[in-house]
């Protein structure tokens, strides 16, 4: 089943200025490199070459526009066995005019021809003094030399893939992108969702950064896939000189980039149901209902669709940045998203004190030095964070001493109220047999360490400060009226690969080696809840990844499920594509049914979570991001997963 990948490149041929016949078998011989070898279905060349952009005056010969006419349909008849749409730059005339424009090539035929829009005439370009702006509306002329008639000519022009119709390919040429507004806007406006750019930009110092964000911007803006080929060596070095920078963007993403002076090749694979998923989502996005009601004519064309090979990047961890800098002002925004969140209730509700239950691990060491940071921010001292450990059956001396250790170092009140007395007490209260260690054995653990929160939190005027992260509340994994409730979730919108990151950068920053001492060995800690009696030799018993599955694992899947909205076939190839090196199939096809499973049921926990600050692109608050039913049925996503 196609999964919306579409393999597509922009190759930049050696040519020779003016020689038509070699500049023709040069773009067939990269186009066929383009589907034989990359495999490619959309090939772009650039703007024209088939006569090479720096002819200048000799635009005005016949012999040369003859040339290249017929050089089309000999171009167009050779690439016939090619299973692929190509388009190549050409100059045609069109009445008494010369237009620069891009051809569209499929299955033998030209199916269309997109003159330019904008033609420069500034610096070191006049194209002016040769070629005019192509008509908006689109109608049809006729090629003799090409011995082709009834061709759709026109700027409003759209090529759609039968075999995949979220495939709709529009063009534009050049100096359109450089535009206050560009054909672009319009063509995605009509539906289409990939823009081909035919380019003869040359290099000048700078111009490489800024001709690449212009493209990742656009693909963002259109949320479109992008392709930009731009001449490379064979043009005229008389005044300029031209460097192959090609490019492939997707949605605000580079997935492609052939450097100046480099290969001339960038292929990758654009992600059309991705595209469409998106512009759906995005209410201010529109689409005209249909292209012809904006417009614009359409040419069908067919290709062989099927399962793409992927080479583009799809990060494993798609919640924390590869790069050490990214990653770093990535943890400095986020902090500061949940430290004045919190600072800004504190304010509001008069609160001078803050309640937060601290375990020794990770979401809870988060949100301590959190609640620090706000409280440094509206000007309270840390003595009125009154930081709470409640040793119960679980509890082991390394979790134990690394909390009052934490506390110690930033200067919070430090309370410790054993839980084992008043759980047994409850126990007897619910006749519940104390050696059976299941979910209740459990949970009145969960609920007590919450009331105790709850009523320090009245004795001081407080808040109970929650800490909980996003991957625990996607999953469900927290004890509903439990360590689920609090006044204010400070890591309700942070990921659990991305809590241990925020951990790190602040042992790496801060100027406390006590501070960097014990949050190294809080990071080194399995993650448990510590609700099941330790081991004989006092060491954790409980691990949450050994019963929930691999936190690395369900981030990837809700970062798909939640953000892209992917179908479990595709999340299960991502997964295996992006993580295979660590995880086999079967691994991950069990964690991918346990995440549906949980995600499903667990909503309701979710429908009524406290305030918190959302931080990312992807949040769980019922009254922000995700509006779910409570009781939705898992069973056509858990189907997909049994058939994989």
């Amino acid at each position: 089943m196609l999964d919306g990948f579409v393999k597509v490149t922009a190759r930049t041929p050696k040519i020779h200025v003016a020689d038509v016949s070699y500049n023709a078998k040069a773009c067939l011989g990269e186009a066929r490199k383009a589907v034989q070898i990359d495999g490619a279905k959309v090939v772009v060349l650039p703007e024209l070459a088939l006569t090479g952009y720096t002819c200048e005056d000799l635009f005005w010969q016949d012999a040369l526009l003859d040339d290249a006419e017929t050089a089309l349909k000999d171009l167009a008849e050779a690439l016939a066995p090619l299973d692929a749409l190509v388009f190549v730059g050409v100059p045609l005339r069109v009445g008494a005019k010369l237009y620069n424009c891009a051809a569209a090539l499929s299955r033998g035929s030209i199916i269309g021809i997109v003159p330019k829009s904008n033609i420069p005439n500034y610096n070191e370009f006049y194209e002016e003094r040769h070629f005019v702006a192509g008509p908006l509306q689109t109608t049809t002329i006729d090629l003799p030399l090409a011995g082709c008639s009834g061709v759709p000519f026109g700027v409003r022009q759209l090529f759609r893939c039968a075999s995949m119709p979220t495939l709709v390919v529009a063009v534009e040429i050049c100096e359109d992108l450089w535009v206050p507004s560009p054909p672009s806007v319009g063509h995605a406006q009509a539906g289409a969702t990939l823009i081909c750019n035919l380019s003869a930009s040359n290099a000048v110092v700078g111009k490489a950064a800024y001709r690449r964000e212009l493209v990742v911007s656009q693909s963002a803006r259109l949320v479109c896939g992008y392709m930009y080929a731009s001449s490379g060596w064979g043009e005229s070095t008389q005044d300029l000189v031209f460097s192959a920078h090609n490019l492939v963007a997707e949605n605000g993403a580079l997935l492609s980039e052939a450097l100046p002076f480099g290969t001339a090749n960038a292929t990758s694979e654009i992600d059309v149901n991705l595209i469409c998923a998106e512009r759906r989502r995005l209410s201010t996005f529109h689409v005209a209902p249909s292209p012809e009601e904006a417009g614009y004519l359409v040419s069908d064309f067919d290709l062989s669709m099927g399962p793409t090979k992927l080479t583009r990047h799809v990060d494993a961890h798609p919640f924390v940045p590869s790069n050490k800098r990214d990653r770093n002002a990535r943890c400095e925004d986020v902090l500061s998203i949940q430290s004045y969140g919190l600072a800004k209730r504190l304010a509001h509700t008069h609160s001078s004190h803050a309640v937060i239950g601290i375990s020794g691990g990770l979401d809870s060491t988060l949100a301590l030095l959190v609640v620090a940071r706000a409280f440094d921010i509206v000007g309270i001292g840390h003595s009125n964070i009154i930081a709470v450990t409640m040793p119960g059956f679980g509890t082991t001396s390394r979790t134990h001493s690394n909390a009052a250790d934490l506390v110690e170092a930033l200067g919070a009140t430090l309370r410790e109220v054993p839980i084992a007395t008043a759980v047994r007490q409850h126990f007897l209260d619910i006749q519940h047999d104390e050696s059976v260690h299941d979910v209740t054995y459990e949970n009145c653990q969960a609920r007590e360490r919450t009331q105790i929160l709850m009523d320090i939190a009245n004795q001081e005027g407080g808040l109970v400060i929650g800490t909980g992260d996003l991957s625990e509340l996607a999953l469900g994994w927290a004890t509903y009226n439990g360590d689920h409730m609090s006044m204010y979730g400070v890591n309700a919108g942070v990921p659990k690969t991305l809590v241990r990151h925020l951990i790190r950068y602040i042992a790496n920053v801060c100027d406390s080696a006590q501070l960097s001492r014990v949050l190294d060995d809080v990071l080194a800690t399995p993650v448990s809840p510590e609700l099941l009696p330790a081991g004989a030799d006092g060491t954790i018993s409980q691990r949450t990844e050994d019963l929930v599955g691999p936190y690395e694992l369900h981030d990837f899947f809700l970062y798909q499920v939640v953000r892209r909205g992917f179908a479990p076939r595709k999340v299960y190839r991502l997964a295996c594509y992006s993580l295979g090196s660590r995880y086999d199939e079967a691994t991950i096809k069990r964690w991918l049914k346990v995440f549906y499973q949980r995600f499903f049921a667990q909503q309701f926990k979710r429908s009524c979570l406290p305030d918190g600050p959302k931080v990312g692109s992807v949040a769980v608050s019922p009254r922000g991001d995700l509006r779910m039913p409570s009781d939705a049925c898992a069973t056509l996503w858990l189907k997909q997963v049994d058939e994989l």
